[in-house]
């Protein structure tokens, strides 16, 4: 492996301090896994649905609109409505919050954890495939996720959007020397895939093994650690704030 992979990924994992970015790398990517874990819970347990994926959803209903057993026209458009909903609320916090990453970052993932949260319970409670309870949890997912992927926008760190990987993977092949690119950030796009493949294992692995509103605990857990970090070191104004 190359020098520049390697600290492409190191600096992504643990980032100077004083760089453009701070602290945001590692705590984007801690929100990859989250994604991970919650489209883990929301496809195997409330059934063939995303909350974070979008174009995945889409599929889905055109899935369902055709007919094909095991898909939801309903659950595709609640989960998109719910998406969308986070998304716009996650939008006005970037707008409130345009001229400071560390709030918008820590603000957004405490509202995200509030729903994570919401979603822990609701599972915990009740049969997550019983109406009620399904269609409750896709919402609140929903919305969780519509804020963490608006915020992530916002804060704008290149190649860790948190729910996307498409335009991740071309990047790593289009930019490649193969193509006679440089391989400009390789590392890091690679990093964000593995991460999110890892929340998958682990959400899949945990519901099958344990209880299925694990993941969700784990990716409130996550969230809410990271609001914490963004607001502490936030305090004193540091420049990645505005950068």
């Amino acid at each position: 492996m190359s020098t520049a992979f390697l600290a492409d990924i190191r600096d992504t994992i643990i980032p100077d301090r004083d760089g453009r970015h701070g602290p945001l790398p590692p705590l984007l990517l801690s929100m990859t896994l989250v994604t991970g874990l919650v489209d883990a819970f929301s496809y195997l347990v409330l059934g063939h649905v995303f909350v974070a994926n979008m174009t995945g959803n889409v599929v889905f209903l055109g899935f369902a609109l055709a007919g094909v057993p095991g898909f939801s026209v309903l659950a595709s458009l609640a989960a998109v409505a719910s998406f969308f909903l986070g998304a716009l609320l996650g939008g006005k916090l970037g707008s409130r919050y345009s001229d400071h990453r560390g709030r918008l970052h820590s603000s957004a993932a405490v509202i995200q954890g509030f729903f994570l949260a919401a979603s822990v319970i609701l599972a915990a409670a009740g049969s997550p495939l019983a109406a009620g309870y399904r269609y409750a949890l896709i919402a609140v997912l929903g919305i969780a996720m519509g804020i963490q992927n608006a915020s992530a926008r916002k804060i704008a760190v290149p190649d860790l959007t948190t729910t996307v990987l498409t335009l991740t993977i071309t990047g790593i092949a289009a930019d490649s020397a193969l193509a006679g690119g440089t391989g400009s950030k390789a590392g890091r796009r690679l990093l964000a895939i593995v991460t999110m493949l890892a929340g998958a294992f682990v959400g899949a692995a945990l519901i099958r093994h344990t209880q299925a509103y694990y993941p969700l605990l784990i990716a409130a857990v996550v969230i809410i650690l990271g609001a914490a970090v963004t607001y502490t070191l936030g305090k004193a104004d540091p420049a990645w704030v505005r950068a």
